[in-house]
């Protein structure tokens, strides 16, 4: 069979094949309340991969409730359905409900399906839902924006491709092997990502501590690093830098947000510096008024400034590009003569423990004004500094270089793997060969 748009293979309806679909208990009947720390399992929205269960994150339910929410019972073998999806986990996705999955029901936005498998398999039907087939088609049909979302009817209309059952055996087969390969090599560039940063923080706390030093070292009386080069003091941080905070104008009063001119940091800001790479922040999601910071606790600081978020995400720096504002989430520095702006922040993000020691709270944590005001750092001679960070920032052009390889290698194997599904669902590639690279047909 041969076909003009790359399709070989008929496409059907899902409806046409169903023998039972239900989605999860709808709104309150089933929220993260109910979850128990044992019990029935509840399958959730990151459990269903392309084509894979994600067995991680499980929660459960009292058998008691299970039994009143039977009617969204999963067994195994069952076609899992995501009925919400986004740019990198797209709306329609299915898999296969493991073998020694427990008791368990689906969750909101996941679908639970039963096919007549004499004439498609579940194990077909998943790799056709999770192609780009039907995740492109399925993206027209669906609601929302930055996710969207199917009800059960969009999903009881999306078409497959529908090849002989012993095609769809051959087809799952092929698949299997294949993207088992692919997976493999994926995870071996993400073990290579973790290594890197794991190296790169080790850079830092080395240079920082003067670990790599061959300088006699003393003890330190610091709680994060264990000793310093014997000629390195230990000062309070507010002696060599001047400690400062922000405020966030009152909401109430919408004058102090018109004319919004100032760089502000909030907690919009904290994505970006989570990130390694980054040492400067140049551009503020929002920024506030002259009006709003003359009446209230924000003051501007000037450019040069390390701050750092004590609040929500704990311990994440940078350095201020330019004068700017923070909210109460952050605390800042304006260094002195003596400590270079560059060496406080990596020093900073060698203290990660000492920020975990000291942050209160398990939803909502932060750190409070005086532990910060307690900080003391080792103090190097301001030569020393500019190469501690000289060296901190030649590796990191070293280890960003590598990580950019292994990025783009799992890019590309993400797409060659999408490609693939697509490719072998609507009959592009011959699986009857597979036999001859190994694969059982």
């Amino acid at each position: 069979m041969s076909s003009a748009d790359g399709i070989y293979f008929s496409q059907l309806p899902l409806r046409r094949f169903l023998r039972e679909i239900v989605d999860g208990p709808f709104g309150s009947s089933l929220t993260s309340s109910h979850y128990s720390d044992e019990g029935a399992r509840v399958v959730r929205l990151g459990n269903i991969g392309a084509a894979h269960f994600r067995g991680s994150d499980a929660v459960y339910i009292p058998h008691e409730y299970f039994r009143q929410l039977q009617r969204h019972e999963v067994k195994p073998g069952d076609l899992l359905i995501a009925g919400l999806g986004d740019e990198r986990h797209p709306v329609g996705r299915a898999c296969i409900a493991p073998e020694g999955l427990g008791p368990a029901i689906v969750k909101a936005d996941c679908f639970r399906a039963r096919l007549d498998e004499r004439r498609v398999t579940h194990r077909f039907a998943a790799w056709a839902l999770s192609s780009s087939l039907v995740s492109d088609q399925v993206a027209a049909l669906s609601r929302g924006s930055t996710r969207t979302r199917i009800n059960l009817d969009v999903a009881r209309e999306i078409q497959i491709p529908v090849p002989s059952p012993e095609e769809q055996r051959r087809i799952a087969d092929y698949l299997d092997a294949e993207t088992a390969r692919i997976d493999n090599l994926m995870q071996q560039a993400r073990r290579g990502l973790t290594m890197l940063d794991e190296r790169r923080s080790a850079t830092v706390f080395n240079a920082v501590t003067g670990r790599d030093l061959a300088e006699k070292k003393k003890g330190s009386s610091l709680g994060w690093v264990d000793s310093l080069p014997e000629s390195w003091p230990v000062i309070p941080l507010k002696w060599a830098a001047k400690i400062g905070s922000g405020h966030t104008p009152s909401r109430t009063r919408p004058e102090y947000w018109e004319n919004c001119t100032i760089p502000w940091i909030s907690l919009f800001d904290v994505g970006r510096m989570r990130n390694p790479r980054q040492e400067r922040l140049s551009e503020t999601t929002q920024k506030i008024s002259e009006l709003g910071v003359a009446n209230s606790s924000a003051c501007l600081h000037p450019a040069g400034t390390v701050v750092l978020s004590r609040t929500a995400s704990v311990g994440f720096s940078t350095i201020m590009d330019a004068d700017m504002a923070v909210s109460q989430h952050f605390v800042t520095w304006t260094s002195g003569e003596r400590l270079s702006p560059e060496y406080l922040l990596y020093t900073l993000r060698a203290m990660w423990q000492y920020f975990e020691s000291v942050q209160v709270g398990t939803t909502n944590v932060t750190v409070f004004m005086p532990d910060l005001n307690a900080i003391r750092v080792p103090v190097p001679p301001t030569n020393v500094q500019r190469s501690i960070v000289n060296r901190i920032r030649a590796d990191a052009n070293r280890i960003d270089a590598l990580s950019d390889t292994f990025g783009s290698q799992i890019k590309l194997l993400t797409e060659r793997r999408q490609a693939l599904i697509t490719a072998a669902v609507t009959g592009q590639v011959d699986v009857s060969t597979a036999s001859e690279r190994g694969i059982e047909a």
